[in-house]
């Protein structure tokens, strides 16, 4: 059996019991020309091996390996699925793994070669964790070249949010501190079944080669944290406690005490973080 000729997403559903868990955060995407058009955001994928995340049924498994994916690692943990992808691997000439676990605890990279791209329809559950690990390696580049993921609408918006808006946030300043992130499209709940209670979009993540602005990641993550965890204090009073004298620290980088968080750029955020490694140091 070749893929154009498995079942349909919903036959397979029925035979194999693949109701939808809402504990698993599982809204499964079952027209195979959306997944498809999932798939293609995320460029030629002839010798790339792709690393999906919560493949389900396999919908988007099926894309990736029909527009030409190397190899499919996929991570999943309900086991209710695992007979209905092995029907998907056997289809496409054995070009599929699974993994079969938590996708936060699992290690996916011993079974992927690069180039790798990530691709998947997250589980809302794990989804901005997910991002968030990738995004803050110790390393950089990252061991992927892109990242093309399915989030509800509104984490689709903090990710590539801008100084001033209400979404600029912490999920902001990560993403685009050492990446180009857009969204592609986005989709209703009637895509999904069970259909949610929010639009999703697709975002698509490439990494650059190096940061926009000097700044340790580790020590920048800490600044925007303290920040936004107290967003509508001044920065005066949000940063206190991240070094001594933080208002002398603010006003050497530049950056006016009585500012909020949300009114800094990505660059001023890199600037006050390498103020502070230096305040620490001496």
């Amino acid at each position: 059996m070749s893929l154009e000729n498995l079942p349909p997403l919903r036959d397979v559903i029925a035979t194999h019991g693949l109701a939808a868990r809402k504990s698993l955060g599982q809204n499964f995407l079952l027209d195979l020309n959306l997944t498809g058009k999932i798939a293609r955001q995320a460029g030629d994928l002839s010798g790339v091996d792709v690393l999906e995340i919560g493949p389900g049924p396999g919908g988007l498994t099926r894309a990736l390996l029909a527009e030409g994916a190397r190899k499919v690692v996929a991570v999943e943990t309900d086991p209710r699925c695992l007979p209905a992808l092995a029907e998907i691997n056997e289809a496409s000439g054995g070009r599929l793994e699974v993994l079969s676990g938590d996708a936060l605890k699992l290690n996916p990279l011993p079974h992927l070669t690069g180039p790798v791209k990530v691709v998947a329809n997250l589980p809302y559950n794990v989804g901005t964790e997910l991002l968030v690990r990738w995004l803050t390696p110790s390393t950089w580049p990252p061991f992927w070249q892109s990242l093309t993921l399915m989030f509800q609408r509104e984490v689709a918006e903090r990710i590539v949010a801008q100084p001033g808006s209400k979404a600029y946030g912490r999920l902001a300043v990560l993403s685009q501190f050492r990446t180009e992130p857009r969204i592609c499209f986005e989709l209703p709940p009637q895509a999904f079944s069970p259909p949610p209670k929010v639009n999703s979009a697709v975002v698509h993540i490439k990494a650059l080669p190096a940061p926009r602005f000097a700044a340790e990641q580790k020590l920048l993550s800490e600044v925007v944290a303290r920040a936004f965890n107290q967003r509508r204090k001044m920065l005066r009073a949000s940063l206190k406690g991240l070094v001594p004298e933080v208002q002398t620290v603010l006003e050497s980088a530049g950056i006016d005490p009585q500012r909020r968080a949300e009114t800094l750029s990505l660059e001023e955020f890199c600037k006050l973080s390498e103020v502070v490694r230096a305040a620490r140091k001496s």
